[in-house]
Formats: C-alpha cells, sequence, structure tokens
C-alpha cells in the first residue's frame, strides 16, 4: 500500500475558496484505487510555513508521490502541469508580508529541479473532456513555485506540480476533482514504470 501525498492552499488575495483545496478534498473523496493511501493537506499562502510543511511531509512520511495543486489566477480555463521548480527570484510577498530570505527556497540549491515525472509524456497520454491541459516550466516565482521547489529538493524529485483554474459554472471542485484522479492516476502509473 503506497502513500501518497497531495497538497491545496488556503484562502489568498480575493480567492477565499481556493479552488487548489477544493479540487484535493473532492480528489480524496475520490480515492485512486486500494493500493494508494492517499493524504492531504491545506498548505498556508505562507513561505515560511509552507516550506515546513512541506520538509515535515518528506523527513516523516516518506510517500511515493507528492502532488501539489495550486490556483492559476488566469482567466482562461486551463490545468497546467509544472515540470520544475525555480530556486530563485522570490520578491513577492506572501499572505503575512514577507519573502524568503536571499529571495529563494534553499540558500545553496540547484538553480533549478526537475520533477521525475515527465510532464511531456503525461500530457500526451491524457485528457480531460471540457478543459485544456498545457505544460509549463515556470510555476510563477510566489507560493506554488517555492512549495514545488522544497518539494523536488527534499524528495529528489518526487514530486509534482498542477495548476488548476479558479472555480466557476463551468469549473466546479467536483469537475477538477474528476480531472486531478485522471491525472494522478497516470502520474502513479509513471511512478511504478520508473521502479520497475
Amino acid at each position: 500500500n503506497h502513500l501518497s501525498f497531495f497538497s491545496g492552499f488556503g484562502p489568498f488575495r480575493q480567492y477565499l475558496l481556493n479552488s487548489s483545496w477544493e479540487a484535493v478534498k473532492e480528489l480524496s473523496k475520490r480515492g485512486l484505487g486500494e493500493n494508494i493511501n492517499l493524504q492531504i493537506m491545506q498548505l498556508p499562502v505562507v513561505y515560511q510555513k509552507a516550506k515546513e510543511q512541506v520538509c515535515k511531509i518528506w523527513t516523516t512520511l516518506q510517500p511515493l508521490l507528492t502532488v501539489h495543486v495550486g490556483l492559476a489566477s488566469s482567466t482562461t480555463a486551463l490545468i497546467i502541469l509544472e515540470q520544475c521548480g525555480k530556486n530563485k527570484g522570490y520578491q513577492e510577498r506572501d499572505a503575512c508580508g514577507f519573502h524568503p530570505e536571499g529571495a529563494c527556497c534553499v540558500l545553496d540549491g540547484p538553480e533549478k529541479i526537475e520533477s521525475t515525472i515527465n510532464m511531456k509524456t503525461l500530457w500526451k497520454n491524457i485528457s480531460v473532456e471540457g478543459i485544456d491541459i498545457i505544460l509549463s516550466r515556470d510555476a510563477g516565482r510566489y507560493i506554488c513555485d517555492y512549495t514545488y521547489y522544497t518539494s523536488l529538493y527534499y524528495s529528489n524529485g518526487r514530486a509534482a506540480f498542477i495548476h488548476v483554474p479558479p472555480l466557476s459554472k463551468s469549473v466546479t471542485a467536483e469537475f477538477l476533482g474528476k480531472a486531478l484522479q485522471t491525472i494522478i492516476l497516470a502520474m502513479l502509473e509513471q511512478c511504478g514504470e520508473q521502479r520497475e
């Protein structure tokens, strides 16, 4: 029985209901089949606290895979698969008004870290009806990117990041939960192939 860990984010700016957390809760209701023990956690939109939580996941639980889900406040309804996390350039202040020391995640860390999940292969092999999925190599230098890099750093790349759009009439929490389920099952399959 493999443990997989999922995080969404709490409220930020005008989004009192963060679609990333709503989607993760929905995913947890649906589950990922009998072999996967699925645990979820809400991360605050605060650099230091998010980092502490992510470190805790990897040091205490050591899951097979951790998938972080974040809200992309773009106007178009897209699901974005993020391939890598970047270490530097975190100037934007978080919900508590802070940004990280040296504007970076890990002081001597590599510039960027790639996920061991090949998002391009994943992207080619999946489709979700009713929404476009795109690839990205830039998670935006805010809490999302920061969390992703931290997670990749502590897990040797065994983390993934998915950006989801804000909730709307056509994009409900239920819809996003189902989309995540499709995407993550494909990710887990890729993890399985890598292990063999």
